[in-house]
């Protein structure tokens, strides 16, 4: 029997604080709907939708390769399905793509190209690399090689070795890796648990929820059902309990998750939590198809996947909320933010009543705040992203395959807004650190020391200052793949008033994979703005 004193719902009335976040519309049009979306270390934003949904609102230059193979699409409209956002000057730039990408999967390797895998059609087996550059000649490359299996609703995590896994999609009970290291991985290898938790049509176990647990193992969570897997072996570790309740969380029912910050990276054994949140009930889907929105879920469920003997604790949210995206703030906190709060995710209409109010999710406390809210629908194919500068860029809501502009009760969505959480507000000046522009090392080895040169307030304590990473993710459809914040240990504050900061990087590529991370200090929870370091063997 599940221990009921871990299963029980903390009913924490939500509360707006004092500062709670500020909305900015950044481009009233980009073109195109943020279906999907990936921060790189150029500060460059790529975004991408769907490229068999006819002619898009901005258009590819002159001598540019067009898409030829879209029925919707007339010969002479040869217009962009993807943009490259500069963060730096507000302007977007098209990009050519050829190869469907509805609903398709990513995460970026070690040297900062993004590989992006499979979609719908064509393109549900191609694997493409967008390797970002200084200027604006980068562009996407598709690839010869192809992916073993079709993959459309998978999911990508970035491995140790600094290789993607690539787990499921519709009707794929198995995995495969890229770029692949052998001949061995030349085959999908089976894994029965999406077989076990796949429901009539595919529904509520694709886009599964995937983390690298600290033990090199992945958390993988389907459905309402999660395990621990050693995927070098193919076997299950972990059979973990069933979420309290019994909800699907995951496509098209599209709840959220995020792997909870992890500290104390020296010791033996590192705390990891995972937190789902939202969803839609079992059935909501086909009662959507007949006219009858049901109600998102509105609880969260915790687990700590590094415990013996782990268990759910479940908490209430301030409203129910599907399709909403889960951000982790470098202030250890977790933004939830866009979706609906009836309904399921799909083309054609499938949600009512648009979640306008993000929350801010409190891990130390356990405390839900209400946030300031939009005025913008953001509900099928929205996605979020944190910036350098620690706003949260949000754009995309397109309730349908194709651009639908009128005759809808919710139109189809290109701008972009950016949400920035209340320690942007100039009221914290006062209190914000600052990272100085030369002098840190940008390539950093695992369980190396790090000197940062920085400025915080003169009225700062050790036990104040805290300096976190952050792996920025690949957002679509709710979830963001390979988001991961860690707090380093601090070895030592230097000078009065602070002139550097001395961390220990992490200590292995299971705590950490490879890669480009933001590195933010934080003082008494306000972060400076970040900066991008490279951590590799």
């Amino acid at each position: 029997m599940i221990n009921p004193l871990l299963l029980f719902i903390l009913l924490h009335q939500s509360v707006l604080p004092t500062h709670a976040g500020k909305w900015e519309l950044l481009r009233a049009n980009i073109g195109i709907s943020a279906m999907h979306m990936q921060l790189l270390h150029t500060d460059r934003v790529v975004i991408f939708d769907i490229t068999n949904s006819g002619p898009s609102n901005i258009s590819l230059p002159a001598g540019s390769p067009c898409r030829t193979t879209d029925p919707a699409q007339p010969a002479d409209n040869c217009t962009a399905h993807s943009v490259e956002y500069d963060v730096a000057s507000n302007s977007v730039r098209p990009l050519s793509i050829q190869t469907n990408t509805l609903c398709s999967s990513g995460a970026v390797l070690p040297d900062g190209t993004l590989a992006q895998t499979g979609g719908a059609d064509e393109g549900i087996q191609i694997v493409r690399l967008y390797s970002p550059c200084s200027g604006d000649s980068c562009n996407w490359v598709e690839l010869n090689v192809k992916l073993n299996r079709p993959r459309w609703y998978a999911t990508n995590h970035i491995l140790p070795d600094g290789r993607e896994i690539v787990v499921g999609g519709r009707g794929q009970f198995n995995f495969e890796f890229y770029p692949k290291s052998s001949q061995n991985d030349d085959v999908p290898f089976d894994l029965p648990f999406l077989a076990q938790t796949t429901e009539p049509n595919d529904e509520n176990n694709l886009y599964p929820f995937v983390f690298l647990n600290t033990d090199g193992n992945l958390f993988i969570f389907a459905n309402n059902q999660s395990i621990l897997y050693d995927y070098t072996s193919r076997k299950v570790i972990t059979t973990f309990p069933t979420i309290p309740g019994g909800d699907p969380r995951n496509y098209p029912s599209s709840g959220s998750a995020v792997l909870l910050p992890l500290n104390n990276l020296e010791s033996d054994r590192i705390t990891a939590e995972v937190l789902v949140c939202g969803g839609a009930p079992r059935g909501a889907f086909a009662s959507a198809a007949a006219g009858t929105y049901v109600p998102a879920v509105d609880t969260c469920g915790r687990i700590r996947i590094s415990d013996p003997n782990p268990q759910w604790v479940m908490q209430k949210m301030p409203m129910g909320r599907v399709m909403g995206d889960m951000v982790l703030l470098p202030d250890g906190n977790v933004l939830i933010i866009n979706g609906a709060g009836s309904g399921t995710a799909g083309a054609g209409e499938m949600a009512r009543n648009p979640v306008f109010t993000p929350v801010v999710y409190r891990p130390e406390s356990s405390l839900f705040e209400r946030q300031n809210s939009s005025s913008t629908p953001r509900m099928y194919h929205s996605t979020a992203a944190l910036l350098r500068d620690g706003r949260v860029l949000v754009g995309g809501s397109n309730q349908y395959i194709k651009y639908e502009f009128r005759f809808s009760s919710f139109l189809t969505d290109l701008s972009l807004e950016a949400f920035s959480p209340s320690y942007l507000d100039p009221g914290m000046d006062s209190l914000r650190p600052r990272i100085a522009g030369t002098g840190l090392q940008s390539r950093v080895g695992y369980g190396q020391e790090l000197l940062i040169p920085c400025t915080v307030p003169l009225a700062a304590a050790a036990a104040t200052i805290k300096v976190a990473m952050v792996a920025p993710s690949f957002a679509t459809h709710a979830f963001s793949m390979n988001q991961r914040l860690l707090f380093l240990t601090v070895r030592n504050v230097i000078g009065k008033p602070v002139s550097s900061i001395r961390v220990l990087s992490p200590g292995s590529g299971r705590v950490a994979p490879p890669g480009y991370y933001l590195l933010f200090v934080i003082h008494r929870d306000i972060p400076s703005e970040g900066v991008w370091i490279q951590l590799s063997n």
